[in-house]
């Protein structure tokens, strides 16, 4: 083996260790995630190790208009979400109540409505679980010619969850303040972001009954907007159904309609926007739709 050879291979034999120094450091500590291109979708998905904001092309949502018996819900928020995107004051949104109302509908609902005169409107979606990273999201957000939704869906903490904590980065700030061009939506189906039993549970258990829950309680106080969802009624929930043929052009005799509806939601033993679209869908399959 020549001489050049052998230095070739005492070289290459060096540079391996540190190779993977540098890869493990690299797990340790990833590169800071470059600025995404916020023009490629009207959505993303914020996801961790490594950070990234996934673009969602084509976003699952109903039309607005198909939201039935949430109006005012629907008018507060499409209207706080309006002045928003023109760059003016509004408030964070807690949507509680109900399930299966259309909370998470509406949030998408209203952001695909409001889009149609202000693109530069994003939808950011971040799960629970990430809220500890809620701080290093609203750097890659904060600043630029784009406004943020940012969105999280059901809510919730139990008597030991640290999560709550991150969430104030959002609702309050800190010194630096929540960016001007991030408004925070929720969902979930308690008021107050954790179980009644539990507030009963540390009240009745604490020294101080009215601090011991002050903190977690009082999470919910920071939204400036809190919409309430409620059950809705058999005329409502017929009407979600008529709402759906008449988007999809199915004609079904409306007295087999009525019947099929309520034996439907009297085998689920409720009724809601939920179980309204599952009939539908049911309903769609049988007649050969496509719900697209």
């Amino acid at each position: 083996m020549t001489g050049g050879r052998l230095h070739q291979l005492a070289a290459a034999a060096a540079r391996d260790p540190l190779e993977r120094i540098a890869a493990a450091l690299e797990r340790i500590a990833p590169a800071p995630m470059p600025t995404p291109d916020f023009n490629a979708a009207p959505a993303f998905v914020w996801h961790v190790e490594p950070d990234r904001l996934e673009p969602v092309h084509r976003v699952s949502r109903v039309d607005l208009d198909l939201l039935v018996g949430i109006d005012r819900a629907r008018d507060t928020l499409l209207e706080n979400t309006r002045r928003f995107a023109r760059g003016f004051a509004a408030n964070n949104a807690l949507l509680w109540g109900a399930r299966g109302m259309g909370k998470s509908s509406l949030v998408k609902a209203v952001h695909a409505k409001v889009t149609e005169s202000a693109p530069e409107l994003k939808l950011v979606e971040l799960q629970r679980e990430d809220l500890p990273s809620v701080g290093r999201l609203l750097n890659h957000l904060r600043g630029g010619r784009h406004r943020f939704v940012l969105f999280c869906d059901d809510l919730s903490f139990s008597h030991d969850d640290q999560h709550y904590k991150s969430l104030k980065a959002v609702l309050d700030g800190g010194i630096e303040g929540r960016p001007e061009n991030v408004v925070f939506y929720a969902t979930s189906n308690r008021r107050h972001l954790m179980p009644r039993d539990m507030i009963e549970n540390e009240r009745s258990s604490a020294i101080n009954p009215s601090e011991a829950v002050e903190e977690k309680v009082s999470l919910s106080d920071r939204f400036g907007l809190w919409l309430g969802f409620h059950p809705c009624s058999q005329d409502d929930y017929l009407a979600m159904i008529e709402g759906y043929c008449a988007a999809w052009g199915l004609q079904p005799d409306p007295d087999a309609l009525r019947a099929e509806a309520i034996e439907w939601q009297a085998t689920r033993g409720a009724r809601s926007g939920r179980v309204a679209w599952q009939f539908f869908v049911d309903l769609a399959g049988r007649h050969g739709v496509v719900i697209g």
